[in-house]
């Protein structure tokens, strides 16, 4: 490869990293600020936590479009194209990521005022910390390119598991306690669900953090916690 279309490609790369760190950024904001509206009953921050969305699909459309003429003009090989899939496969995660957290942020707006105590948001309030770590520590793992952070994102899931099905075995006790519990539990725990599938979206970075570095997927599985909770309780709302 010229020395020229080197430094070019070299750029393109660049780019694209810096896209998708701002992507992650953004998607770590929208985390933060959805939580943060919840605990604080604040619709206002609510909406902008939804209206935010739009930028990091914007963002995700750029990286698209970056990935899809690099490789068209470069034609890039092994580790190069790696590179390149590993950011395409980043900002889909940080994507699902942004819609998770407006979902959260909906779901502020449509208890419109009308809070649970304190006491009943505080399991989801430690899950969405867990959670931010854990997209804070990835997101480093893939700048720095440290397999060894990856996998430990990677081996973490299994504890956010572990507490979202904490939290919605707490919410069913208040739920059971007081019937006015219900609607603002029911809320919470499709919150709690939208964060414990971030923590996936982390996992799944983690896995492609690996791939970039390695050239080859995870060989062991996946560490899952009891993820049946919440489907039997949907289960039964349906019924």
């Amino acid at each position: 490869m010229p020395d020229h279309t080197a430094k070019a490609f070299d750029s393109d790369l660049l780019d694209l990293a810096r896209m998708v760190a701002e992507m992650g950024g953004l998607a770590e904001k929208q985390i933060a600020d959805s939580v943060d509206a919840l605990v604080k009953r604040d619709t206002a921050l609510a909406q902008r936590v939804t209206a935010l969305d739009a930028t990091i699909d914007a963002l995700q459309s750029g990286i698209e479009e970056k990935a899809i003429l690099t490789i068209a003009r470069r034609q890039p090989m092994a580790v190069d194209l790696r590179e390149i899939v590993g950011a395409l496969r980043l900002a889909a995660d940080l994507e699902r990521i942004g819609d998770l957290a407006k979902n959260i942020g909906k779901r502020v707006i449509a208890l419109n005022s009308e809070f649970p105590p304190p006491k009943l948001i505080r399991g989801v309030e430690h899950m969405a910390h867990l959670v931010l770590s854990q997209l804070k520590s990835v997101l480093d793992a893939y700048a720095r390119r440290d397999i060894n952070k990856a996998m430990a994102v990677w081996r973490g899931d299994e504890e956010i598991d572990a507490v979202c099905t904490s939290v919605f075995r707490e919410l069913l006790t208040y739920m059971m306690e007081d019937p006015r519990n219900i609607t603002f539990c029911i809320h919470l725990m499709f919150c709690a669900k939208n964060i414990e599938r971030m923590g996936d979206h982390a996992t799944n970075i983690a896995e492609t953090v690996h791939y970039m570095i390695e050239g080859r997927q995870i060989a062991d599985q996946r560490p899952k916690g009891d993820t049946t909770s919440f489907a039997a309780l949907r289960s039964a709302a349906d019924g």
